[in-house]
């Protein structure tokens, strides 16, 4: 099962460590890419002296810009061929065209080139067996209950994928898989597909939320995994006793307001349960849960009460597991004897925690003092990112400074698809990001945060500044994250103010502050501020365009940190752990698994047909 390359990184790199150690200078290197991944914050767009647009972005790319719309400059950034401007970097002839404006300043096709070299390939190979979205029988109806197309493909890829390296590591190595432990299992879509038809296997479902595990159990009795409990009663008595339980609470009743409580529904339907292994299933396949927080990839406490055999193969899969929830999976190869290969494909890289704290010479910053920042670029958590002693260890190109940082800021922007944005996408999240930008130039400018024109990056190391006269001792002007509103309040930006400022008087931690410096904001103030800044909107959106552009890098350093763990661990190391694209992205974006195989050397058979396959030996 794995590929030639054990991550798919793309030309011009002669081998993966060419590739790793080229992404490491360069993240560390490039000023620019520093200050589009974590060093500028779209709520500080409209707040900064001087302006943020024209200090972050070089004179030739703003000229070019204004000239482009910004859809155009999507499809440069993400789809154009770059071969078209192969002119040389210095002398460009002004007189070079591209849809209907200038052509791109070599600078600019530079660093497309730059962030494409170091994004890592998500095409799928040929050799990998994904049904496509339009294939409504990828999974049987009765197992793909509560699911919508997008899931019934991930989940449909990833049963395949994790079955067939199953197979194979039982046909030709002998190691057959006792059971297949899901981290997050939610749902357990994943979980319940392989233990159906034509899977037939055995899985452990490891979930935190108690409500999540009850909706997976009805679940399992619609794929039928499990019996509803037959429950036999006299129905006549049993109604004659719900009459007389009613007849005695409405005895109880004040008369004043019986009528204002509504009657509870009278539910006949018995309880479920789930089979457990001394109850065989039909199809062959059966599920457990565990309802824990998984905290480390230790799992010998929270299997105990199965009471596996002790020469049971264990495998650990994810589909998109959140955060840290990954790194406890991959740990759990190395932490549990019987845990034999993991295939772990993440998510949500904003819910990462911060193993490292920046120096102030590695960190590019000209954010203000955002809350979110500073505790988590303090957190120093041993289970956070980075991983591997690799980038823990990397001596930055300036000699003063080690190890790889992405601040919440970036790791937000890394979990974008910008090649999956359309039209309509891009028009409703622009004027989001805009309205929410404008906002806190009000907020600013009326006194309920505080603005600065210095940039000290010790603001980001978990130092607060002095509160101003008038706050708390422990207040943060500058701490006030709204979150989301309703959609009705994004139709115009006079309905975004009056629905943001009514969401903050209803927080006690802003309502004093609010009611004080925004209760006299009229109607027209906030026209006023519209039509101020209307015409650079675009400019906000280029920038945001620019920033998931090149974050798509922070999410390949990220993938590659975990393929480089496992390689460093003794008992996997080279040719037993590799990345594989499972899924078109157009579909899902986050389609990387990160495989790893314990004690199996895995190697790469070339079919003369073209694509290739790996086999144990």
């Amino acid at each position: 099962m794995r590929p030639i390359k054990p991550v798919p990184f793309a030309a011009p790199f002669t081998d993966v460590d060419d590739y790793i150690e080229s992404m490491l200078s360069f993240v560390t290197s490039s000023h620019l890419f520093q200050d589009l991944c974590g060093g500028v914050h779209i709520l500080d767009f409209f707040t900064q002296v001087p302006d943020l647009y024209t200090s972050l972005l070089p004179k030739a790319w703003r000229r070019f810009f204004e000239s482009h719309d910004v859809l155009d400059v999507l499809d440069l950034l993400m789809r154009e061929d770059m071969s078209l401007f192969a002119y040389p970097e210095v002398s460009v002839d002004e007189t070079l065209r591209w849809r209907y404006g200038p052509s791109p300043p070599s600078s600019l096709v530079q660093y497309i080139q730059f962030i494409r070299e170091h994004n890592l390939d998500r095409a799928v190979p040929c050799n990998i067996e994904s049904p496509k979205l339009s294939d409504g029988n990828a999974l049987a109806k009765h197992i793909a209950v509560g699911m919508k197309p997008k899931k019934i493909h991930e989940v449909a890829s990833l049963a395949r994928y994790v079955n067939s390296l199953s197979s194979e590591l039982a046909s030709s190595h002998q190691c057959q898989m006792s059971y297949f432990i899901d981290f997050g299992s939610g749902q357990n879509y994943l979980g319940r597909t392989l233990a159906s038809a034509p899977y037939h296997r055995k899985t452990i479902a490891i979930e935190s939320k108690p409500l999540n595990i009850e909706g997976a159990r009805s679940m399992d009795v619609t794929a039928k995994l499990a019996k509803k409990d037959v429950i036999k009663r006299n129905k006549k008595e049993y109604r004659n006793g719900l009459d007389r339980d009613k007849s005695t609470r409405h005895a109880n009743e004040d008369p004043a307001t019986a009528s204002l409580e509504p009657t509870p529904a009278l539910h006949d339907d018995p309880p479920l349960s789930i089979l457990s292994s001394d109850q065989p299933p039909t199809t062959g396949g059966n599920i457990h849960y565990i309802q824990s927080i998984l905290q480390s990839g230790s799992l010998g406490p929270l299997l105990s009460p199965l009471n596996l055999s002790p020469s049971s193969n264990l495998m650990v899969m994810a589909l998109h597991s959140c955060g840290n929830l990954l790194h406890h999976g991959l740990r759990s190869l190395i932490l549990n004897p019987s845990v034999r290969a993991v295939v772990l494909v993440g998510c949500c890289y904003n819910l990462l925690t911060e193993r490292l704290i920046p120096s102030s010479q590695s960190f590019n910053s000209r954010t203000l003092d955002h809350p979110r920042l500073a505790s988590t670029s303090a957190a120093q958590d041993p289970h956070g990112f980075p991983m591997s002693d690799r980038f823990v260890n990397y001596l930055h190109p300036n000699g003063q400074s080690r190890g790889i940082t992405f601040n919440i800021t970036a790791r937000m922007m890394a979990v974008q698809a910008p090649q999956n944005w359309t039209q309509d996408d891009c028009e409703s999240f622009f004027t989001r990001h805009f309205y929410r930008a404008l906002f806190q130039k009000i907020l600013v400018d009326k006194g309920v945060v505080q603005g600065s024109n210095t940039h000290d990056p010790e603001d980001v190391m978990g130092k607060r500044r002095t509160p101003d006269s008038g706050e708390s001792s422990g207040s943060n002007k500058n701490a006030i994250i709204l979150g989301s509103l309703r959609k009705p309040a994004y139709t115009s930006f006079l309905a975004y103010v009056r629905a943001a400022i009514a969401k903050l008087l209803s927080n006690p931690l802003h309502q004093d502050s609010v009611e004080r410096h925004l209760t006299g904001l009229t109607d027209q103030e906030i026209k006023q501020y519209e039509d101020a800044y209307a015409h650079r909107k675009k400019e906000l959106s280029i920038v945001w365009s620019l920033m998931a552009f090149s974050a798509q890098v922070v999410e390949s350093a990220i993938v590659v940190d975990r393929w480089q763990w496992l390689r460093e661990q003794e008992g996997v190391g080279d040719g037993r752990c590799w990345v594989q694209a499972l899924w078109d992205t157009k579909v899902s974006p986050r389609n990387l698994a990160v495989v790893g195989v314990k004690g199996v050397d895995m190697n790469v058979v070339q079919r003369e047909d073209g694509p290739d396959r790996a086999v144990p030996v």
